[in-house]
């Protein structure tokens, strides 16, 4: 029987072509709230990135010589021209340093890793897109692929919880997707001058929607893990199964690929065994705040 938690040897994470670094430039930079911004990336080897494909949920190490590593969720569809975007807030030593890129200067890729969001699953069935704050970003590729493959899925919920309206993510590009055929209901913690949507928290919206049946929908979710712990109860008491709850995890993820144990929760290495988690596989050690 596989040990599952046996992890790749060093000659066998060494030996895979992805686990190298690949030099990539900054083709755009699009400034989406304060402090956050999504960076198009394109592999300088034309030949690297026409095999690049990775899929929705999927992050990689982004290098930034003389700061570090660090993690970041592919947040976007691949370009024809090979960008692959990232959308990145300057939080860190690494990630204010990638903000202090501009176009045509370079960085090092390696990846794409980690697990995926579990798209064949939600075919023919209603799906319901949790997200707060800058955990809108993980799931956009998923919205970009379940509004282009529409007519393979019932209804199509988004429910998307911000600071502030003018701390909402992607805001410019809500009328498209719902255009499309995404019911999207917006919340915020505080209001402004002319904000006419939900105030409160999006556990709220969760459970006040009935756009979705509960007993055959999938509930796709990422955002702080307070929001998802609250999100998560309450989708279990409108009827859900834990086995129909999906979730994105975030860790101090350093190598990668399981080795260095930066990101470990209980049994599951973050970077190796997710980041995207069905939740009956991590329930019990996201009951435990602060792990």
């Amino acid at each position: 029987m596989t040990d599952p938690l046996e992890r790749p040897s060093v000659t066998e994470a060494t030996c895979h072509p992805w686990w190298l670094p690949r030099t990539v430039r900054v083709r755009d930079v699009v400034a989406e709230i304060e402090g956050v911004a999504t960076y198009g990336l394109q592999c300088t080897d034309p030949a690297v990135g026409r095999q690049y494909h990775f899929a929705p949920g999927q992050f990689n190490m982004l290098n930034l010589p003389g700061a570090g590593e660090v993690a970041i969720s592919v947040s976007g569809e691949k370009q024809a021209d090979g960008t692959v975007p990232h959308t990145i807030r300057a939080a860190g030593n690494v990630t204010r340093g990638i903000a202090a890129l501009r176009s045509g200067e370079t960085l090092g890729l390696r990846g794409p890793f980690g697990s995926s969001w579990p798209l064949g699953e939600c075919i023919g069935r209603d799906v319901v897109i949790v997200a707060g704050g800058i955990g809108l970003a993980p799931l956009r590729p998923v919205i970009s692929h379940l509004l282009a493959r529409r007519q393979d899925y019932a209804n199509v919920n988004l429910l998307y919880g911000a600071r502030s309206p003018e701390s909402r993510l992607f805001a410019p590009e809500y009328d498209t997707w719902t255009d499309r055929g995404l019911v999207m209901q917006t919340t915020v913690d505080r209001s402004s001058p002319g904000w006419r949507g939900h105030v409160g928290v999006v556990p709220l919206l969760l459970e006040r929607n009935r756009t979705f049946d509960p007993r055959s929908a999938i509930l796709l979710c990422c955002g702080p893990e307070v929001m998802m712990r609250y999100t998560i109860k309450t989708a279990l008491q409108r009827g859900m199964e834990t086995s129909r709850i999906w979730v994105s995890l975030e860790r101090n993820m350093q190598c990668a690929v399981g080795l260095c144990g930066h990101c470990q929760l209980g049994p599951e290495f973050i970077c190796k065994d997710g980041p995207i988690f069905r939740y009956d596989r991590v329930a019990r050690w996201l009951r435990v705040e602060g792990l």
